[in-house]
């Protein structure tokens, strides 16, 4: 705050020596702001809700990174599938009463074994292992090369991703179990993100 000299004089010598200190202050604030004394740590950006993020290392980057990639998320999703299918396998083999034996070949009266029973479950679930792995992965990979392609993470690329998915599984069958399997499997996917999402 400037201090009036006598008589209303700003210009007086007593005015002057008021206004050095702040000048000081000042120049010494713009150095440490904008000049070469100012600190060279970055601001971390702010959340929405205020809240300062912390800033990455370049390690975690390379984490997320990864973790983001598309060649990660088909594995995980050919991982995760392959331990689904397989405990839906063994599920379903243990509500099916023929488990081990056929009635034709053995008879209604046959018993099978506890060893057969078991080879029956593991050969099941082996099955449908293998089968969610693979939908799993080819649903992973093309959402992710189609979410790539179009920049855009919205429902239409589970969508589009299960009319993949769907028509080349049903091609192995003809054109009309493609186009069904494609329209199946689009119509799920896009029931699924409705839900989740």
């Amino acid at each position: 705050m400037v201090k009036m000299g006598e008589g209303g004089d700003t210009g007086s010598g007593q005015g002057r020596q008021n206004l050095q200190p702040m000048g000081q202050d000042f120049g010494r604030l713009t150095q440490l702001v904008i000049g070469e004394q100012r600190s060279h740590q970055l601001v971390p950006p702010a959340t929405p809700f205020g809240a300062q993020q912390a800033v990455r290392t370049r390690e975690e980057l390379l984490i997320q990174n990864t973790m983001e990639s598309c060649g990660f998320k088909t594995v995980f999703a050919c991982a995760a599938g392959f331990v689904l299918g397989g405990a839906f396998g063994l599920f379903t083999a243990g509500l099916d009463p023929n488990l081990g034996f056929d009635p034709v070949k053995h008879g209604a009266d046959y018993q099978p074994s506890a060893r057969e029973v078991l080879r029956e479950m593991a050969t099941r679930g082996k099955s449908y292992a293998k089968n969610f792995a693979a939908i799993g992965a080819m649903f992973a990979g093309t959402e992710c090369i189609i979410e790539s392609y179009r920049g855009v993470s919205d429902w239409k690329n589970g969508t589009m991703s299960g009319c993949v998915v769907g028509g080349a599984i049903g091609m192995r069958a003809g054109v009309k179990p493609g186009l069904l399997g494609c329209a199946g499997f689009a119509a799920f996917s896009s029931a699924i993100d409705y839900f989740l999402r």
